[in-house]
């Protein structure tokens, strides 16, 4: 598989929304599944992209997967604080998963960090299903931060995000 990381083009935005909403749907990451308030945000590439830094996985010339960089202070950050960098809404699609789509996104979010002035750590949040993606984390460095887990829906009890963190 040919494989390039880099800047999301607004005419992939479109292919890229919809693979990261069906990788949520499909994994059944979304506890509402079709009627998930959240799948909104996850197909809103093109506000990610007003907020954040969206890289794109393509591989032989498709878009198979992405991921939104927000470093320091950006106002996609869920749980980044100073000094802090973080990953939003990584996704593969199903036929580029097990190819290296993942590891690749994650690595270039982390040069992007590495060369962001100032910034000391990598911070992301993961679902506690999400085992593949621990896995990728923790052999890339990252370090479970369970001081750090959070609910997005706090009127909701059931709901909790792992965090995650890598130290530069």
């Amino acid at each position: 598989m040919d494989l390039v990381i880099r800047p999301a083009e607004p005419g992939e935005y479109g292919p890229l929304g919809e693979i990261t909403a069906q990788a949520y749907l499909q994994d059944g990451l979304l506890d509402f599944g079709q009627d998930d308030p959240y799948l909104g945000a996850l197909r809103d590439v093109a506000g990610r992209a007003a907020a954040a830094e969206v890289l794109v996985a393509v591989a032989d010339g498709a878009v198979a997967g992405g991921v939104a960089f927000v470093p320091s202070g950006g106002a996609m950050a869920d749980i980044a604080g100073p000094g802090e960098a973080e990953i939003r809404m990584l996704a593969v699609s199903r036929t580029a998963r097990g190819r290296g789509a993942g590891e690749a996104l994650v690595r270039a979010c982390l040069e992007r960090a590495r060369a962001t002035e100032g910034c000391v750590r990598v911070v992301l949040s993961t679902q506690p299903t999400m085992h593949a993606a621990h896995r990728l984390y923790e052999r890339l460095g990252f370090v479970r931060t369970p001081q750090r887990d959070w609910n997005p829906l706090p009127e909701l009890d059931d709901i909790s995000l792992l965090t995650y963190a890598l130290t530069l």
